[in-house]
């Protein structure tokens, strides 16, 4: 593709951990130069998160990807002063600090709309930027519990569990970059509606999370439901859950539809239960779910795991692996759409060794848009961006950058 779709779109991050740098790659990965603003001397805190060896994390690296790195001392007149001259040139600021610490700085709403009415400021937080909760900190673990979503998560006679990912953070970032969008759109189009108020775009993790939650609360209210944890099931949805086959590879099968569920009693030899009139709908297989789960896991422990998945599609009943990283690396869908794309990286050795990260999503054309580079060294481009774009002198890019302190 010669021309990426936000080509031309400027962003200044100023964000760290997870939620805004979400936000920020997924502008880069369709063209939007990105200039992500990094603490002097330690940067994102996430470069050691999963260290195990060198100095950068394989996780920066990947949440960083086709973004450029500065390191700036925000705290300091030089470096406040930066961050102003590069939004005075931005189209999009974003930002997850604790609420109010911009203003501290500096650098809130009003600052940045003095110098630049135009720009779109997404600003992410832990519980948004009102409210009673508004200035309390709190991280993504936090969100997940407030939203609703670890009380589904695990087995219903233990503990909630966690997804295994900072999974609020990423849907945080994903409403961060259509955020953008929208200001974008909204600056961009000539119409006569109201305009939105660019300067807050206001996304909080836990609510993020609660968008999530499908009919949790209306199903509540409704009915007096209080949906409990079932463990790899989905609440009222039968027979579908994960399943040991032979040779102790895993399969999720969904075979909850009402017409996929007679086709996958038949593979499994169980037409008794297909036609069972009690097992027609959801709501019965459900009640049943139990004695359903019993006799299909008789069954996938009769054949290896490939063997289990042929005959479920040739059937037509949607299935597949539990995947370990191993396996994504290996699967040709993966590999034929390019979601896995190599680079090479210091990982602390001798050489830099071959690494997979992941492809770009949304697929253009067939195929993922090629990742342009993996996370930066911190402050890689610092000298680049302050001297090329707004002109500095070396003796102000050093004091800016916090080389002087």
């Amino acid at each position: 593709m010669s021309q990426l779709p936000l080509s031309g779109v400027r962003v200044l991050e100023l964000g760290n951990y997870i939620a805004a740098p979400t936000a920020g790659r997924l502008l880069a990965d369709f063209g939007a130069e990105v200039i992500k603003v990094e603490r002097p001397g330690t940067g994102d805190e996430i470069r050691n998160w999963r260290l195990y060896a060198g100095d950068t994390s394989m996780l920066y690296r990947t949440l960083n990807r086709n973004k450029r790195s500065i390191t700036l001392d925000m705290r300091s007149a030089v470096g406040k002063q930066a961050v102003l001259d590069l939004a005075a040139r931005s189209d999009v600021v974003l930002e997850n600090f604790r609420p109010g610490t911009l203003e501290k700085w500096g650098l809130g709403p009003a600052e940045l709309d003095a110098v630049n009415p135009d720009v779109v400021l997404v600003r992410i937080s832990a519980f948004g930027q009102t409210g009673p909760l508004s200035s309390r900190p709190g991280f993504a673990a936090v969100a997940e519990a407030m939203g609703g979503l670890r009380a589904l998560v695990g087995e219903a006679d233990r503990p909630p569990s966690r997804t295994g990912v900072s999974i609020g953070d990423s849907i945080a970032g994903l409403y961060g970059a259509f955020s953008a969008m929208m200001g974008l759109y909204q600056r961009e189009s000539r119409t006569d509606r109201p305009a939105l108020d660019r300067r807050c775009m206001d996304v909080a993790l836990n609510e993020a999370v609660f968008s999530m939650m499908e009919s949790l609360v209306p199903d509540h209210l409704a009915y007096g439901v209080e949906r409990r944890r079932v463990g790899g099931r989905m609440e009222g949805i039968a027979p579908s859950n994960a399943y040991v086959c032979a040779d102790g590879g895993s399969v999720v099968i969904a075979g909850n539809g009402d017409s996929i569920y007679g086709r996958f009693m038949t593979v499994i030899g169980r037409a008794d239960l297909g036609g069972d009139p009690e097992l027609a709908s959801n709501a019965g297989r459900w009640a049943r779910r139990d004695e359903l789960d019993g006799a299909i896991e008789t069954w996938t422990r009769s054949l290896p795991r490939d063997e289990v998945l042929a005959k479920l599609e040739e059937a037509g009943v949607p299935a597949g692996p539990i995947h370990s990283a191993a396996d994504i690396v290996a699967d040709e869908q993966f590999r034929a759409r390019d979601m896995v794309q190599y680079f090479d990286v210091d990982t602390g050795g001798d050489e830099p060794a071959r690494v997979g990260f992941p492809g770009i999503v949304p697929v253009l054309d067939g195929r993922s848009v090629p990742v342009r580079s993996v996370g930066p060294d911190l402050g890689a481009d610092t000298a680049d961006v302050l001297g090329g774009l707004l002109g500095y002198t070396p003796d102000t890019i050093r004091a800016a950058s916090g080389e002087d302190a």
